[in-house]
């Protein structure tokens, strides 16, 4: 049975957009790049089978070619077409929850080439839940596929609608497939079988308690074993605006922040509690209440975090999520977008 979750209750494409995707369709097929929307995030897509179209999308994002890009497909079926020795887990996972935001790491076939993996022997694969994403892939037929990492720059605030797309890439791309906003806003949540255990190498899109109620049995988190595979999003630096980025605990979020205003700094303040209702206002300091649900939260974090990156302030400044699991995908996306070799000391 399909995952509905992230497709039902979706308008039925207009003619337009049906003219769109058939143009769309058409540049990939000559090696050319379209972006285009996800459930969780605009892809950069290319002809996985097409070494030049890849290439493009490593000089275009300024991506590292080591670093592995994800492939999408339109429909389960066609998973052993591009991955082999699939695991019983894994079809258990992908029979649940695709079309959605999870991406299984698993051994590739023959047909993917290295440029797509980083010279590995797997490869990420998912489905994504966007009636724009699946009919284009769909219009592509069962022997083509997408290699879509985030269209943006490497390393940069990932884009959750078109306008950001163009904002951060211009021209770069062929053509950019319009599909409102993104539902999720974060990227998906990818699960390795490597060693036949499902382990956790990022958080996304399904909560990891999903996962394990699935496959009824725990699933390993990346930082409690070895992870030896590379994937996106993988590196302690990402997802990150040109902003100085700083998270702080609810008790020392006002005191960090009225330290650099009285520097002169001009910052912006970001909380999901009540804490700043009852703080004196500040003229140098600006202050955002985010919602205090996780999903609501991740589905606004990066339009956020992209609007106030052009708002020239000295800092942002991020109040620490909760520490609970379904805030675990904000979390990693915050600790990247933060990261500082130079500076750990957050509290």
């Amino acid at each position: 049975m399909k995952n509905t979750q992230y497709s039902q209750n979706k308008p039925d494409l207009t003619a337009e957009q049906q003219n769109q995707i058939t143009a769309a369709a058409q540049i990939l097929r000559k090696g050319g790049t379209v972006a285009f929307p996800t459930e969780t995030v605009y892809g950069l897509g290319a002809d996985v089978t097409n070494p030049h179209a890849i290439n493009k999308i490593y000089q275009i994002k300024q991506r590292p070619t080591d670093h592995p890009l994800i492939v999408h497909i339109s429909d389960i079926s066609h998973l052993h077409y591009w991955a082999q020795a699939i695991p019983d887990s894994a079809w258990q996972l992908a029979n649940h929850f695709w079309p959605g935001p999870l991406t299984l790491i698993l051994q590739r076939s023959s047909r993917i080439p290295d440029s797509v993996t980083g010279g590995q022997d797997t490869v990420g694969l998912r489905i994504p839940a966007h009636p724009v994403a699946l009919t284009l892939l769909d219009s592509l037929g069962p022997e083509k596929a997408l290699v879509a990492p985030s269209a943006n720059r490497f390393g940069r605030i990932s884009p959750t609608t078109a306008a950001h797309v163009r904002e951060e890439l211009g021209a770069a791309a062929d053509m950019i497939l319009d599909g409102g906003a993104c539902e999720v806003g974060l990227e998906s949540t990818i699960i390795s079988f490597h060693e036949q255990l499902p382990k956790l190498l990022r958080p996304g899109g399904i909560a990891v308690s999903a996962l394990e109620s699935v496959l009824d049995r725990p699933i390993m988190l990346a930082h409690n074993t070895s992870q030896t595979i590379r994937t996106s999003g993988s590196l302690p630096a990402h997802y990150a605006p040109a902003t100085p980025l700083k998270i702080y605990s609810t008790k020392y979020l006002w005191d960090r922040t009225l330290a650099l205003a009285a520097q002169g700094s001009r910052v912006l303040v970001m909380t999901w509690s009540d804490i700043g209702q009852s703080h004196p206002s500040d003229q140098s300091i600006q202050h955002f209440s985010m919602p205090a649900d996780p999903i609501t939260y991740g589905q606004q974090l990066y339009a956020k975090l992209r609007q106030f990156d052009q708002a020239a302030f000295d800092y942002m400044i991020i109040e620490a999520p909760p520490d609970h699991p379904s805030w675990l995908a904000i979390r990693d996306r915050l600790q990247r977008a933060s990261y500082n070799p130079f500076d750990n000391k957050q509290n």
